[in-house]
């Protein structure tokens, strides 16, 4: 007798699953983060190098040195930038989005080491100095040219260095403002060059009685002047940054590369359904509706844990529809092999389930374990493509088991099938008797 209840429940869970995924897809979608590959934008890798000699790069140094390339990331205005710790000494910064790459290089890579100099350069004072967050860009009232007034710690100690100055006879009499200053330049030479570390070199005639130095005329514009002053305020590097690998992706191509990767995802993903379809006709339909469950579910999981969507990650979760699919096949072939056997319906696929269920457990566990390699041992993008395996993986273990078998359940235990064995791609001809 058919059990009318058990079809209108599997048919009620497929609406609701197929209501779920169309109308929850696009606001998805939206909140999935590209990567710079997909989106356009930056990527660079650093090798951590001490900044002094004797200087030890370890744990401690990296973690402050990622704290200061955050900060000055945030001057880039850039959303969601990936910056991790490589290795012992190495840092890779991705910036999806980011237009203009060389302002991006001099924010990130510039030590911002502030130092207050005579023309011997003898050290006066340094970024200590200076006050949390002193640094801002305003207008010379007499001449409306732009500056960058710094606000110094204290008002006392920036009197006594004025006044030293000041008792040095013209033109000596100079209080030399440098950026990175480094053992062996000087201010003689360093004064010639084109794009000098001496952002400024005003005459002191008098001591200042008060808490402002001013970085004003040369080079200092209202662009540059702002950029310097973001720099000076997200703080000094504790270390160098040696640029070894960089790439960039305009964001034209990047769009290019996302709307070709998807157009070639879906063509892979309709030929695997089309596939089920036609060689596991009933048990084909059902996988193609956990298989769409699948993917909403993979998506909703990566977004929550804030993860950044790239090419390989696409190619991992296209992989893990190949994985998702694989485990729906064994168990739709174990469920054949007991009908070719003569069991009823209801029977093969118990049996089938209960056969199939540690062939699909090694299979999944084995490609985790190859995952979390990849991941313990891969940078940059290998890492994505892992987290995404991995990801792929543990929502395709809980759809096979439980929606897909859930689903099956129900077809089953109806008896609408009972008659029906060729629906599950079994040949009359094929089945024995017991």
């Amino acid at each position: 007798m058919i059990k009318k209840g058990k079809l209108a429940t599997f048919f009620i869970v497929v609406i609701a699953l197929l209501v779920l995924i169309g109308t929850t897809s696009s606001w998805l979608l939206k909140d999935t983060k590209l990567g710079l590959d997909l989106k356009g934008g930056f990527e660079v890798l650093y090798e951590v190098q001490p900044l002094k000699e004797g200087d030890v790069i370890d744990q401690n140094a990296m973690s402050a040195t990622l704290t200061a390339i955050e900060n000055r990331v945030n001057v880039l205005g850039v959303s969601e930038p990936d910056i991790r710790i490589e290795g012992d000494n190495r840092i890779r910064v991705q910036l999806a989005g980011v237009k203009d790459q060389t302002e991006a290089r001099q924010i990130l890579s510039s030590t911002a080491q502030l130092s207050f100099r005579d023309i011997n350069d003898k050290l006066l004072l340094d970024g200590s100095d200076l006050k949390a967050k002193g640094a801002k860009v305003g207008y010379d009232p007499n001449t409306n040219e732009p500056l960058v007034e710094l606000t110094m710690k204290s008002k006392e100690k920036f009197y006594e260095v004025t006044q030293q100055v000041s008792q040095m006879q013209p033109p000596a009499n100079r209080l030399v403002i440098w950026l990175d200053y480094e053992k062996g330049d000087s201010y003689e030479k360093e004064i010639q060059k084109a794009n000098s570390k001496i952002v400024s070199d005003a005459s002191v005639t008098q001591p200042i009685n008060s808490d402002k130095a001013i970085i004003s005329g040369g080079d200092i514009d209202a662009e540059y002047g702002k950029q310097l002053s973001s720099i000076l305020n997200a703080g000094a590097l504790p270390v160098k940054l040696e640029e070894i690998y960089s790439t960039s992706v305009s964001a034209a191509f990047g769009q290019d590369a996302l709307d070709q990767t998807l157009f070639a995802s879906a063509i892979g993903v309709a030929a695997v359904f089309l596939f089920m379809l036609l060689f596991y006709r009933i048990s084909g339909f059902v996988s193609i509706i956990t298989l769409l469950f699948y993917i909403y579910l993979v998506m909703i999981f990566f977004n929550g844990i804030n993860a950044v969507l790239t090419l390989p990650g696409i190619a991992a979760l296209v992989l893990g529809v190949g994985m998702a699919v694989d485990a729906n096949i064994i168990t739709a072939e174990r469920i054949k092999d007991e009908l070719r056997s003569g069991k009823s319906v209801l029977s093969a696929f118990k049996a089938g389930n209960r056969r199939s269920f540690g062939t699909i457990l090694d299979a999944n566990l084995t490609t985790l374990i190859s995952a979390g390699v990849l991941y313990y041992f891969g940078t940059s993008t290998v890492k994505g493509f892992a987290i995404m395996l991995m990801v792929s993986i543990a929502v395709t273990f809980v759809t096979n088991v439980f929606v897909s078998r859930y689903l099956m359940q129900l077809l089953v235990s109806s008896r609408w099938f009972d008659k029906k064995k060729s629906w599950f791609g079994v040949k009359e001809s094929e089945i024995r008797e017991l």
